[in-house]
């Protein structure tokens, strides 16, 4: 097995060869997903306590099978999937996005805010050194969680915090890691209800984006706008369903869940492929297509 390597950012990191990513849309060649064997239904956010509200049903075989459809699209796309080991006490790990995320110089392995989550430090970290990956870094100020990170475009994150989920201390925390490194990095505090803000935020292509612009504040749209990128609007009853928690794929092609059938219209009006799986046993226990994807490698643009 191969050691693990702790990079401890300082400012001028080398840019990884074998893997990292520049950009959120860049072409996809290689994701980390968390396993579906434990998963269940939790009342983790507003989002699965809704699910429970309404009187919905959580379908392990249905959840699994849906899970393959979504492997399937990743070998039809090219994309190679690494898999997190599975852990009996960890329910959620099928979401890898929030366990740790990727950048340029290497993975930052995140903290988990909710007690049944704080374990998936060990399988990750048990991935990244099977793998010989290494880390940048490691969060230790406080939770933070990976769906906050967005890398919007090279030289960008935008990176959300609710001090819930993901807290202050620990957004700073990695603000300094990447301006350190001469990055912009724009920091924005969202209401605890969308839980992390790649669901009102995510990148479908270079200078394009998919968000729910009713449920973000003013000046974040137009900081948005100011840097050239355009804005595919989803509404916010698409939005708590998870219908803009999506996946660039590269080469104008989006991942999205079937039941988002208002972005995949307005991304085919833009030229977008659009891959539509069923997912609905899996975004109703609080998680969608980008949570379960962890980007390990992207051709940089």
């Amino acid at each position: 097995m191969e050691s693990l390597t702790v990079r401890r950012p300082t400012g001028g990191s080398d840019v990884l060869t074998d893997w990292g990513l520049n950009s959120d849309y860049g072409t996809l060649r290689d994701v980390l997903l968390g396993p579906i064997d434990n998963y269940r239904w939790m009342e983790t956010s507003a989002i699965s306590k809704r699910s429970f509200r309404l009187g919905r049903q959580y379908n392990p075989q249905t959840a699994q099978a849906q899970y393959r459809e979504v492997l399937d699209v990743y070998a039809q796309a090219g994309v190679t999937v690494h898999t997190l080991p599975a852990d009996p006490h960890l329910p959620y790990q099928l979401f890898a996005r929030d366990s740790s995320v990727m950048t340029p110089w290497g993975a930052i392995v995140t903290q988990m805010h909710h007690p049944w989550r704080r374990g998936e430090y060990a399988p990750v970290l048990q991935f990244y050194q099977s793998r010989g990956i290494p880390l940048y870094d490691m969060v230790t100020a406080s939770a933070f969680e990976g769906g906050d990170f967005n890398l919007l475009e090279p030289g960008v994150v935008l990176c959300g915090y609710t001090n819930d989920r993901s807290q202050e201390p620990g957004m700073r925390q990695i603000k300094s890691w990447i301006e350190a490194e001469g990055w912009e990095f724009r920091p924005y505090q969202l209401d605890p209800f969308f839980v992390h803000v790649d669901a009102l935020v995510v990148m479908l292509a270079d200078k394009l984006a998919a968000v729910c612009v009713e449920a973000l504040e003013p000046e974040l749209i137009s900081w948005l706008k100011d840097r050239g990128i355009a804005l595919i609007d989803v509404s916010f009853s698409s939005a708590i369903e998870l219908g803009c928690n999506v996946v660039a794929l590269g080469d104008d092609r989006v991942l999205l869940p079937a039941a988002s059938r208002e972005l995949k219209q307005k991304c085919r009006a833009q030229g977008l492929t659009v891959f539509d799986p069923e997912v609905d046993m899996i975004t109703g226990g609080g998680g969608g297509l980008h949570c379960m994807c962890q980007s390990l490698r992207r051709d940089r643009v």
